[in-house]
């Protein structure tokens, strides 16, 4: 899959690709791909280091700072491109009836190409960011699976 997808030419902003190569030089992998180090203990994934997409809002290789809340909660849907909807449920406590009720609140990821295997009701890890677009302020961080639950999906 090439990364030129798009009308215009895809590169990394911060790579200078028409550089005077040596012959018979190794090219470090420095000098091909920037990554970075989003820092609070998250690992970028090898899909990001390794692969050669382009994606300006991905926190790996990409112009996005981590900054703010760091949150978790399932993927609930993955119907838009590079973005995944998060639900987190919470209990809401009455204090009339000294009881708690079922409430959830729903968020827009930007979700970087580097994670692959996705699937709904996955466990992801958002952080927060400057807005990326009109309802998306977050970026995905870490995606887990979630344990437990039924065996069998279909019979």
């Amino acid at each position: 899959l090439s990364q030129q997808t798009e009308r215009c030419y895809q590169k990394q902003a911060t790579v200078f690709e028409a550089k005077k190569r040596v012959l018979g030089r190794r090219v470090a992998r420095s000098e091909l791909r920037f990554t970075r180090n989003v820092g609070l203990g998250f690992k970028a994934p090898r899909q990001a280091i390794e692969s050669n997409f382009v994606d300006k809002k991905c926190p790996f290789t990409g112009n996005v700072a981590i900054r703010g809340r760091i949150l978790t909660g399932l993927i609930a849907t993955m119907k838009m491109t590079n973005t995944v909807t998060i639900r987190r449920d919470y209990m809401h406590y009455i204090k009339k009836y000294n009881r708690y009720e079922k409430r959830h609140k729903k968020l827009s990821a930007h979700m970087s190409p580097a994670f692959l295997d996705v699937v709904l009701g996955d466990q992801a890890t958002v952080g927060q960011c400057r807005p990326l677009s009109k309802t998306v302020r977050f970026n995905v961080l870490k995606v887990g699976k979630v344990g437990g639950g039924k065996k069998f999906s279909k019979f």
